[in-house]
């Protein structure tokens, strides 16, 4: 009991930034002692920090608490088709370091090798107390790798290692910590629900463009896995190519497509991998791929909005914001003109993440495993 309402008491400062004790004891129905002695040992363990009393009221000075940054440290690794983040973030959610590596495509000791070798320098910052805080490893990767080789150019071998090799346990052996696997996809749309700014709607789709285009979905204020993981793998859905054709989405609305475009046309697309502050790609080539992707986004749209109520659509990816803002102006224009009778239309928005949202939901994996809880639950009287 003592443990669900500590979580309780945790999720609720982190969703709004700082609480006093009489604010958790009203939104709880836990009883002014049980808040107290909970907000106390917190304090104490070193998960929440005192604001300044805020006087002027009736009776004793209400004192705001909220989250301590250095309560608690994660590790978040995304591995991609064609790069591999690995991060560190504090209780905030706040990126502390950072390392990447590029490759051709990923291998399973490609990955733990880099883990191994950049690890120690994301923590070597810390003093030994902060370093102890270090909790767990999230890690966000695209399931099924081994079938994805013909897009990808990688060799089925080399992929095929993906199969039996269990990247969980291989890391956590090396890190000695609790490592969590999820899919990327899945891990952004994490990243947005619980590290998210502004008005978070209760039921939304959410889509990444990577190399590839994924999804994830929140119902109720969670995240839905489904029954393998993978729930809202929107890259297989059909919708209309350019020429009217049914295509993947993931083959009109992914950064490989654009890739594959940008190398036609005599243009490197090198770069894009590498980065996602600036792109140096033709106006008239990006046009043309930001028409076809909201053309695909809008009637993958569509089809969600007919088959869950959902309250919005947020875009996001590895990209310049200025190109996903144009992204999302794209789509609603597209959405808007197709035939939407019987259907209640989502907003359709930027995400406020970005490009990092895959590294982010993948540290916030073991952060809400130890630490939050499920908001729609009931508080446990005390």
């Amino acid at each position: 009991m003592r443990a669900h309402n500590e979580r309780l008491v945790l999720s609720l400062v982190r969703r709004h930034e700082a609480l006093a004790k009489s604010d958790i004891a009203r939104m709880t129905g836990l009883s002014a002692q049980t808040v107290s002695v909970i907000m106390r040992q917190l304090e104490q363990d070193g998960l929440l920090t005192r604001g300044e009393p805020i006087r002027g009221r009736v009776g004793q000075p209400s004192v705001p608490m909220s989250l301590a940054a250095g309560g608690a440290f994660f590790f978040g690794l995304k591995v991609g088709r064609r790069s591999a983040d690995l991060i560190l973030i504090d209780f905030l959610g706040r990126i502390r370091a950072a390392r990447r590596k590029t490759y051709r495509y990923p291998t399973p000791d490609a990955v733990v090798a880099f883990v191994a070798e950049a690890a120690p320098a994301l923590v070597a910052p810390l003093g030994a107390d902060e370093r102890a805080r270090v909790t767990g490893m999230g890690v966000a990767i695209p399931f099924q790798l081994w079938n994805w080789v013909t897009i990808i150019g990688a060799p089925q071998q080399a992929m095929d290692a993906w199969r039996h090799r269990d990247i969980g346990a291989d890391l956590s052996a090396l890190l000695g910590l609790p490592v969590h696997v999820q899919n990327d996809a899945t891990s952004a749309c994490g990243a947005e629900l619980i590290f998210g700014t502004g008005d978070r709607p209760k039921d939304f789709l959410h889509f990444y463009l990577g190399t590839f285009i994924g999804g994830g979905l929140v119902m109720n204020g969670q995240l839905f896995l489904g029954r393998t993981g993978n729930a809202a793998g929107v890259g297989p859905m059909l919708v209309p190519g350019p020429d009217g054709r049914l295509l993947r989405l993931l083959e009109v609305a992914s950064l490989n497509v654009l890739a594959e475009k940008m190398e036609e046309a005599g243009e490197s697309s090198d770069h894009i991998w590498e980065q996602h502050q600036h792109w140096q790609v033709s106006r008239p080539l990006l046009d043309r791929w930001l028409a076809s992707a909201a053309q695909g986004l809008a009637h993958a749209t569509l089809n969600a909005a007919a088959l869950v109520e959902i309250e919005a659509v947020i875009l996001d990816g590895w990209m310049p914001v200025s190109v996903r803002a144009e992204l999302v102006q794209a789509t609603e224009a597209a959405f808007k003109a197709l035939d939407l009778a019987g259907v209640d239309p989502p907003v359709i928005r930027e995400g406020t993440v970005g490009a990092d949202a895959r590294a982010l939901g993948a540290a916030a994996i073991p952060l809400s495993h130890r630490y939050l809880i499920d908001q729609n639950a009931p508080a446990r009287q005390g």
